[in-house]
């Protein structure tokens, strides 16, 4: 099975093929990409972002060895072989401590990187983009790349220390979008330029090699860029190749580095394929996962609604919009609306601010509820059809049973199946 170094190389030999990272922590999620990897023979890239899994338990409440634990066992209920799982740390650096002084801040980058690498994370994503709190202005690249390789200098130690060597490799890079996505409505975006790709990739060369980075430096396989491709609340900007020729050529001046692109979430699949042929190699998607999931859930919900009796039901959506409601922090300030539309904005956003809360007791208690109570009945096909008309037509053809479970999966699966057919097409059985 090849490795992720591997994989950029093919692609920067011109042939079509890359990876997609599945930046994701819920079970149901994992499962269904754990599915599609099997079903296609290909690897399995798993990212965890620094506010999702931290040395602290982040919003997931798991620390990094939590997560690997957590994949495992997901990984072992499908007999999907651990080796071909690759663990990715996505914006790792000082994100989740932006409002103290950048000494401190970088002192907890530093802690978070150590836990991630010790715990097992192979590919580092080193992001430190962002303004601490006694940063002035906007910040220079030639920060950002210290920082990055001071960054990289602690994960290098803590792997030669836990694991005898380092085989890490590492995506750079100062284009990055904010994780989760934007928190705004975005009209238009401005491409990286080739002049930009250049110096960030000289000044992080240098900073590299001054610390004695050299070999860290070779093991570089990703660079974040915009290439044109985002989302807001309820709208999506489409990747256009032409727009994106000059940053797509230039790459071949960078021996070994391919592009990374962030928020590739709900483009058309033959978006991914050009992103893969224009060299985009490493494709990110989180929330469309999530999204897809909500989908599913809240369609089941609605036939459950159906079919069972009032005091059995889940009651999910009720559920879900009154964690929400009670504690706002994940989604009141990125939704800036009136209040006529903060039912539409926290239910069906892109952005998917929904998805922090699927964590929660009371969302789990639901969610358990409802796909118990539509596994002891019999889920008339007329329902599926109405609600979940595309497994519905899965089902006809033979492919999927009408189990509750295995319809959220497969729903999900319609996405990962776009990014597995852009990415491995050429590979895959």
């Amino acid at each position: 099975m090849k490795g992720i170094a591997n994989i950029i190389q093919d692609n920067l030999n011109g042939n079509r093929t890359g990876v997609y990272a599945v930046c994701c922590a819920q079970p149901l999620v994992i499962e269904a990409a754990i599915i599609q990897a099997k079903k296609d023979n290909t690897p399995l890239l798993v990212e965890a972002t620094a506010n999702q899994v931290n040395q602290f338990g982040g919003y997931t409440g798991m620390y990094p060895t939590d997560f690997i634990r957590f994949i495992h066992t997901i990984a072992h209920e499908q007999a999907f072989p651990i080796e071909n799982i690759i663990f990715g740390g996505d914006h790792l650096g000082p994100v989740c401590w932006v409002d103290e002084p950048a000494k401190s801040a970088m002192k907890k980058a530093k802690d978070l990187i150590a836990s991630y690498v010790s715990a097992g994370f192979k590919k580092i994503h080193l992001d430190t983009s962002m303004n601490c709190a006694d940063d002035l202005g906007v910040l220079a690249d030639q920060i950002i790349a210290e920082r990055a390789a001071e960054l990289c200098q602690v994960a290098e130690l803590t792997a030669i220390q836990e694991f005898g060597c380092s085989d890490l490799v590492y995506v750079v890079g100062t284009e990055v979008p904010p994780p989760g996505g934007a928190t705004e409505e975005i009209n238009d975006l401005e491409l990286t330029s080739p002049m930009e790709v250049k110096a960030t990739v000289e000044v992080h060369r240098q900073e590299f090699h001054k610390r004695g980075l050299t070999d860290a430096w070779q093991r570089v396989v990703g660079l974040v860029v915009q290439p044109g491709v985002e989302f807001d609340h309820t709208s999506i900007i489409d990747y256009d190749t032409n727009k994106a020729q000059a940053l797509s050529e230039c790459i071949h001046q960078y021996d070994g580095i391919a592009f990374e692109a962030h928020s590739t979430d709900y483009q058309n699949p033959q978006a991914y394929q050009q992103l893969i042929t224009d060299h985009f190699a490493i494709l990110k998607v989180g929330p469309q996962l999530t999204f897809a999931m909500r989908e599913a859930l809240f369609a089941l919900s609605y036939i459950e609604e159906i079919l069972i009796g009032n005091e059995q039901q889940s009651y999910l959506r009720d559920i879900c919009e009154a964690q929400m409601l009670e504690a706002p922090k994940n989604w009141q300030r990125f939704y800036q609306v009136p209040a006529s539309q903060e039912l539409l904005y926290r239910r069906y956003s892109y952005s998917d601010r929904i998805r922090y809360y699927w964590n929660d007791a009371r969302v789990n208690q639901a969610v358990d509820a409802l796909l118990a109570n539509l596994s002891a009945v019999e889920i008339p096909l007329p329902l599926i059809s109405q609600f979940m008309p595309e497994q519905y037509q899965a089902i006809r053809q033979g492919g999927l049973t009408a189990d509750p479970k295995q319809l959220v999966l497969n729903k999900i699966m319609q996405v990962t199946a776009v990014y597995a057919d852009a990415c491995y097409k050429q590979v895959s059985n």
